[in-house]
């Protein structure tokens, strides 16, 4: 390694992480985006005023979007003891969106989607996300999709393998 990413390590091992794994992998190949990409998700993991359930929620839509089975596999368990009810999680994993009474839930599961889909967010669902978690909240969201995003997308470019039992089968998407 060079002395700048030993630095990069140095940096992410030292924070809430505690390891470099999954999609800092093949990022310490350019450690000053790395550090820069960390930090960012480390906002948003640890300090965000997101409600934890809904960015566990964000995170497993991002990942089923882009059938990322690292990120899948890390956060599921994540998703679960934050809150977010297990039949949620069959249903985003099965393309469904989720049927529950968690408005919260049903907001970041929405604005997430229309994100992936459309590149955007109707007047609506801008609405009803702002009223339901608040215009920093809806901001967090909308960063942690595109955040959730550039992770997804270096892993499956770098093939990085998932060592978690939980496997994410690639049903039609027409189901969406």
């Amino acid at each position: 390694m060079s002395d700048e990413q030993r630095a990069a390590v140095r940096e992410m091992v030292a924070g809430p992480r505690k390891e470099v794994l999954g999609p800092f992998v093949p990022l310490l190949r350019s450690p000053e985006l790395m550090t820069r990409l960390q930090r960012v998700g480390a906002y948003l993991r640890y300090e965000s005023c997101l409600p934890d359930a809904v960015f566990e929620l964000v995170v497993l839509v991002v990942a089923r979007h882009w059938d990322q089975q690292f990120e899948w596999g890390h956060h599921q368990p994540l998703a679960i003891r934050a809150g977010v009810p297990e039949e949620v999680v069959v249903d985003v994993a099965a393309w469904r969106r989720p049927v529950t009474d968690r408005r919260d839930l049903l907001v970041g599961h929405d604005v997430a989607s229309a994100l992936l889909h459309h590149g955007a967010v109707d007047d609506d669902s801008y609405s009803r996300a702002v009223d339901e978690l608040g215009e920093q909240a809806f901001v967090e969201l909308v960063a942690a999709v595109g955040y959730y995003t550039t992770l997804a997308l270096t892993m499956n470019a770098a093939r990085t393998p998932s060592p978690y039992a939980i496997r994410l089968e690639p049903p039609s998407r027409a189901a969406t």
